[in-house]
């Protein structure tokens, strides 16, 4: 007969079997989900949706502050974001011209990952340049998380919703421009082009010039129909770009949404003038 002390012991490694069998199911269950996550992004891919590059199908959490930590075994290149909030600000409308074409309109995006510069076409995309430069003036884009990275297929980094989810909006639209811009040749984005993100489906007239807030970085030369205002061209901070790519990126099972494994967070966007 056992003793007390056996039966103890033989409860707890029963328990300890019990304990081990539900983590396995876990594991198994949570890898299979990944897979189906996964299957739906290379399906969206493969029939030409540019949704990584859109505000139409996006999603996530209701905050940027909210996001949850990135499910990475590679170390976050990035270092933490500056003490501040997003930004809840929005207008009824478009803001009044107040752009000069005529001069050169230069960017700056000062990251957690490092600084990002770039040059805009004022002239080639007015409505654009004249928006992005009301909204980093009115710090929008401060401390706000560049919520998609998409490293498969295409390869651009979106950022310019405050809220993190991909559904941010400042309240108003604005129209699409430079669509037959000659660098973008075959339709390929190269690497360094900047462009507005959009909610044009490919189809409905009536969702073209749906531009708002967000834009996204081209890294390496993309396929994308030519949809997406460019408005500007990158001088400064590809490494910040490779390094971000490098870190790769994981699945919002919630929307599909592919989220950077950096923390990659605009501290401070400033417009120049010269």
């Amino acid at each position: 007969m056992a003793s007390k002390d056996q039966r103890r012991r033989q409860l707890a490694r029963q328990k300890y079997a019990r304990q081990q069998q539900r983590r396995t199911e876990n594991v198994r269950r949570s890898k299979h989900r990944n897979v189906v996550v996964a299957g739906v992004v290379a399906v969206a891919l493969a029939a030409g949706l540019t949704a990584y590059a859109s505000t139409a199908l996006t999603g996530g959490r209701d905050s940027a502050d909210d996001a949850a930590p990135a499910p990475s075994a590679t170390a976050d290149p990035c270092a933490r974001p500056a003490k501040g909030t997003p930004s809840k600000k929005t207008w009824p409308k478009e803001p009044a011209m107040a752009l000069d074409t005529s001069a050169s309109y230069t960017a700056e995006l000062a990251t957690t990952c490092g600084r990002i510069t770039f040059t805009m076409d004022a002239d080639k995309a007015p409505h654009t340049v004249n928006s992005f430069a009301f909204l980093a003036d009115q710090g929008y884009f401060d401390h706000s998380r560049c919520h998609r990275l998409v490293d498969t297929g295409i390869y651009v980094l979106q950022c310019g919703d405050p809220k993190g989810t991909g559904q941010g909006t400042p309240g108003y639209t604005i129209p699409d421009e430079n669509l037959k811009d000659p660098r973008i040749k075959g339709n390929v984005y190269p690497a360094g082009t900047i462009a507005m993100a959009n909610r044009y489906n490919g189809k409905d007239p009536k969702t073209r010039n749906t531009g708002g807030s967000q834009f996204f970085l081209v890294y390496q030369d993309s396929q994308l129909p030519p949809n997406y205002t460019p408005f500007g061209r990158i001088t400064g901070g590809m490494d910040v770009l490779k390094k971000i790519a490098e870190a790769g990126s994981h699945p919002d099972p919630a929307t599909g949404n592919t989220a950077p494994n950096a923390t990659v967070v605009i501290n401070k966007a400033a417009i120049r003038k010269t």
